[in-house]
């Protein structure tokens, strides 16, 4: 527990030490935990499915304004996380004909939902597996593709058989970096979903709660748990990749 003094109104913190022994893991909100889990694998399942058509186009479209493509994908890496969610609030909300739409169909709106959260992860985790995958499939070698196409082998066929088994790198780098994002996503989701528990309270969230009731175990706690999961995803990912690029002259 960090030790604190209270002086006119501020929260003066002199020190943090994290006692590992001494963590109590039942005050970690699992309700939150599972909601996250979910969230993020609900999000990477889509990302892969969506990702990988806007990919494949970034990175083999001739067009040449491919590049407004290309700066609208990649605009929540620079927008405020906040500016996003609250475009994402308005279009799912009865101020939007989408929303309106949506409402007049299920009798609610899409807002302050899980559906909502999963709507706004996607558009902010986009570029988080856009790129990786472009970028995995740019790097195939020409040469590859021109004599797959000239045994005539379709374009399908050359996806999966050439272009997949060569990008798997970038595809695992994708797939790993959209779930982590969307594990750790706070304005997006806020700004969607608020803080309904058991509905939208992620465990993002849920330390920003933790912090505003002065609860510093707890927020400990949740913020570790975050730490240990982003750690060990990328720490499998450098692995992997080390790997796959030692095999690579093999292939």
């Amino acid at each position: 527990m960090p030790e604190m003094e209270i002086e006119n109104g501020a929260v003066r913190l002199h020190c943090f030490c994290t006692d590992w022994q001494n963590i109590d893991w039942r005050i970690m909100d699992w309700q939150a935990f599972w909601l996250t889990i979910r969230l993020a694998s609900v999000v990477t399942a889509l990302l892969l499915v969506l990702g990988i058509p806007i990919a494949y186009w970034i990175a083999f479209a001739k067009w040449q304004w491919k590049f407004l493509v290309e700066a609208v994908v990649a605009l929540p890496v620079v927008l405020p996380p906040t500016v996003l969610g609250f475009y994402v609030l308005i279009a799912l909300g009865q101020r939007s004909p989408f929303g309106r739409w949506w409402q007049s169909m299920t009798g609610h709106t899409l807002a302050f939902t899980f559906g909502g959260l999963v709507i706004g992860s996607v558009l902010y985790s986009l570029p988080f597996a856009v790129q990786p995958f472009a970028a995995s499939f740019s790097a195939v070698d020409s040469r590859l593709l021109a004599a797959s196409t000239v045994l005539g082998v379709s374009k399908f066929r050359t996806f999966w058989r050439v272009i997949v088994p060569l990008s798997v790198s970038g595809l695992v780098t994708g797939i790993a970096l959209s779930f982590a994002h969307t594990m750790g996503e706070f304005g997006v989701v806020l700004m969607v979903g608020g803080n309904i528990p058991g509905v939208t309270r992620t465990l993002s969230i849920n330390i920003y709660d933790q912090v505003q009731d002065l609860n510093y175990s707890a927020a400990n706690t949740t913020a570790l748990v975050l730490v240990v999961i982003a750690f060990i995803l990328l720490s499998l990912v450098y692995s992997f990749n080390r790997r796959f690029w030692k095999l690579w002259p093999r292939l």
